[in-house]
């Protein structure tokens, strides 16, 4: 059975599983794409959203996890057993096992570039000609002999291809070790440098005992993390885990996976330059499919902004208007924002397309995105630090309305694999943030709330 939910609504869902045949130790997985600063933020605010409905499994309980870019920085505590929550109290200092992540650490400048290369590019082009006279004085000995006769030669006879065989030789001489600095090589491989992001979360790993090995995560917990990176000098995608390349630590792939072109440096880690795997592939689905998941839950808080218009034509002045705003007039960055977007977007959607046609595809898909017209996480700027709690509240509140939604497709999906879901923690959350009348910092603490202990009463069917 093959079917697809409303995916406007936030919600996909791909159903090839036989509904007869029983699951006997069926292996979860949760994916989580990227989705830059804020796009993280929102993603655990919606972590948060879809942990609350869950009872007797919750998102630190799946078998495999697989993430990039901020996926990557997520799925690594949720693997090693730190719920949304205690992520959620680490934003604003409140977390009793993680250290604030502060701006420092996102936006440390890439200052060794911002100097190094200037300086590199001048030095470069005031040694290029004395290096190149250096080089000819140095190699005029052995080549004496051929320049004398080119030199006669040319003389004699003068014309392009004599002129051509004096100083062929000359000018490999020249160009052979020494080249001209490129304007290019003036501007740094990034702004900012995400080397204090790896330091970030090797000390708070060590802080809670948490291994940086992915062996050893697979081997103490049963779970096993892959997250993804693009190799940039060959453009291959690299995946890190337990079972593929792990000769680097958690951090340090984190660090790899988080390195957004342009805006961080490139990651050199063991003389390998890496970049955000985002750049290869949306989510990365495949490789949970590949290592056994019978059902993949994926979690992608970036999808294109359905900015529907009503556009007018004005006979008298012979021009076309619009009462809304279009994504052009908020400026490049959203033009940008709209596009990477739908790349990234159109390529995950192709991704499950194929699943849904492949007649040998037996598993089952749940895609969680936010909805398309949601207009307040569009407009956040995907790089800004300081958007972390609006983007977590929304994040919950996009979630919880995508969920509830299709409360009684997702309910009986899940129940298929064991899980068990109920509405009372994410009702009792909802009535706390609508008491406080919508307060950002009282939406927070309710969020950073522990989850009640309590075996909850599990709503089947909506009922």
């Amino acid at each position: 059975m093959t079917y697809s939910v409303n995916p406007s609504m936030g919600i996909t869902i791909v159903n090839k599983s036989d509904p007869k045949e029983k699951k006997d130790n069926p292996k979860l997985a949760l994916v989580l794409a990227g989705g830059a600063i804020s796009g993280g933020a929102f993603k655990v605010g919606g972590l948060k959203a879809l942990n609350d409905y869950l009872v007797n499994k919750k998102v630190t309980d799946f078998d495999i996890y697989v993430g990039l870019s901020a996926g990557a920085f997520l799925a690594a505590p949720l693997s090693g057993g730190i719920p949304p929550e205690e992520m959620l109290a680490s934003l604003d200092g409140k977390s009793k096992h993680f250290s604030q992540l502060s701006p420092l650490h996102l936006y440390k400048p890439n200052w060794r570039e911002f100097v190094a290369r200037p300086l590199k590019y001048l030095y470069g082009h005031l040694t290029f000609f004395p290096g190149i006279l250096y080089d000819l004085f140095s190699a005029f000995p052995n080549l004496r002999r051929d320049v004398w006769k080119n030199v006669k030669n040319l003389a004699l006879h003068p014309n392009y291809s004599n002129y051509e065989q004096l100083m062929k030789p000359l000018l490999r001489v020249a160009y052979s070790t020494r080249s001209i600095p490129a304007l290019g090589e003036l501007i740094p491989s990034g702004i900012c440098d995400n080397v204090l992001l790896e330091s970030y979360l090797r000390h708070n790993m060590k802080k809670n005992r948490m291994t940086n090995n992915f062996r050893v995560l697979k081997k103490m917990l049963g779970h096993s993390l892959y997250i993804s990176a693009m190799n940039l000098d060959t453009a291959d995608r690299v995946i890190f885990g337990p079972d593929e390349k792990n000769d680097v630590s958690i951090s340090q792939a984190i660090q790899a996976s988080t390195a957004i072109p342009g805006f961080y440096k490139p990651a050199r880690i063991k003389g390998v330059d890496y970049v955000d795997g985002g750049v290869r592939k949306t989510a990365n689905i495949d490789v949970a499919l590949d290592k056994g998941a019978d059902l993949v839950i994926c979690y992608n808080p970036f999808r294109p902004f359905n900015n529907e218009l009503v556009i007018e034509y004005l006979r008298e002045e012979n021009k076309y208007v619009t009462k809304s705003k279009r994504i052009s007039d908020w400026g490049l960055g959203m033009v940008f924002n709209q596009v990477f977007r739908t790349l990234f977007h159109s390529r995950l959607m192709y991704a499950i397309q194929t699943y849904r046609e492949d007649p040998n595809f037996k598993k089952d898909i749940l895609i969680i995105e936010p909805k398309e017209d949601d207009s307040d996480f569009f407009e956040l700027n995907p790089l800004f630090f300081w958007n972390r709690a609006r983007s977590a509240s929304h994040g919950f509140e996009s979630v919880s309305r995508s969920i509830e939604n299709k409360f009684d497709q997702i309910s009986s999906l899940l129940g298929h694999y064991g899980i068990e879901m109920s509405r009372d923690v994410v009702k009792m959350d909802a009535k706390k943030i609508e008491k406080s009348l919508f307060d950002p910092n009282v939406i927070m603490d309710v969020l950073e709330e522990p989850q009640p202990k309590r075996r909850l009463k599990v709503v089947q069917g909506g009922k």
